[in-house]
């Protein structure tokens, strides 16, 4: 015998078993324009009946889905796999999901992927940018609530934008490194390469000349594995640099791999310097300097902006998180 599927309760249910109309009912679940001892009963019976809001419908009449889009630059850095594990649970306690998605460092697959959540309606997009400059941002930007993370949108209309201090970070690493003796530094960025430079790069760049450092610019991967691949071709070379600079320590851990296979010392031969603080990187041996960006600091902006943007149609200003050095034993004197 085939069992018949239990039918899901409705409104009209509860509007029958309280002699109320389906539109009282409605306004009582909602907590709205009727009495506190009506809204009581309602919910009792509710309750009983096994009621639970429908979100498509609800979705419907209210124009919203309460799902967060939220687009990563690569899910093979570590910081931003644990970032994403937080604001998935700061969400959760503000009654939003998550749909997350992964643009592996490719600035098509995240045109192709900031085009695919906002089609799926959701309440806001949320960016880790790949390529900031993108003319793709304005356009999602005036189809919902956009808010940038780490690097600003300068063509897009954003509801927010929570981004790093790179001035203050980029500037303590190249004076750390220059104090240190160091004058030919490999910076390992993450991939790929774009026709302009992002911000941190371009604020590299210019203080790394105004300080008389030689930087050699590198696109690299974030996974250990090509990363110390791209390190270990740098590092080969016969005129090899004395420090690398990676702006995330993902990149970083490739190059303790690298240096390894070279049989070079860190840091007595190669001085390293990372730029997110992931908590492994007080593990390595000698542990990693590095630029800690609090995750519960970033997430706590991300979410009370996008619900201000979604509850009350308001655009926040920017805000700018600090970075917090952590100067370790990866960084020796340059001789």
């Amino acid at each position: 015998m085939v069992s018949q599927r239990r039918k899901r309760p409705t409104i009209k249910d509860i509007a029958t078993e309280t002699g109320l109309s389906p539109a009282a009912v409605s306004y009582a679940l909602r907590g709205l324009q009727v009495p506190p001892d009506t809204q009581q009963r309602v919910r009792e019976v509710a309750d009983r009946l096994g009621y639970e809001v429908d979100p498509i419908a609800r979705a419907l009449s209210s124009g919203r889905t309460g799902t967060i889009g939220v687009l990563c630059s690569s899910l093979e850095d570590l910081w931003q796999q644990s970032f994403i594990a937080t604001l998935g649970r700061q969400f959760l306690a503000v009654e939003r999901n998550l749909l997350f998605v992964d643009a592996a460092a490719d600035p098509e697959r995240e045109a192709m992927l900031a085009k695919y959540l906002v089609d799926q309606r959701v309440d806001a997009l949320v960016t880790i940018p790949v390529d900031p400059t993108s003319a793709y941002w304005s356009e999602a930007a005036e189809r919902t609530a956009l808010v940038a993370i780490g690097d600003p949108l300068p063509g897009a209309n954003t509801a927010a934008e929570v981004v790093f201090d790179n001035s203050l970070g980029i500037t303590d690493a190249v004076n750390t490194l220059r104090e240190a003796g160091h004058t030919e530094v490999l910076v390992l960025t993450p991939g790929p390469r774009l026709p302009r430079f992002r911000p941190a790069e371009q604020f590299l760049h210019d203080i790394g000349k105004e300080r008389g450092l030689r930087l050699r610019v590198q696109a690299c991967p974030n996974n250990l594995n090509d990363a110390a691949e791209v390190a270990y071709t740098a590092l080969a070379e016969s005129s090899r640099p004395s420090a690398v600079f990676c702006l995330a320590d993902s990149m970083a851990y490739g190059v303790y791999a690298a240096a390894r296979e070279l049989d070079l010392a860190i840091p007595t031969e190669l001085s390293v310097l990372g730029y997110d603080d992931h908590p492994m990187s007080r593990l390595l041996t000698p542990a990693l300097s590095t630029y800690r960006w609090e995750v519960d600091t970033v997430a706590d902006a991300v979410v009370e902006r996008v619900v201000k943007a979604i509850d009350h149609d308001r655009h926040s200003r920017r805000k700018l998180i600090a970075p917090e050095p952590k100067h370790r034993e990866s960084v020796r004197h340059h001789t």
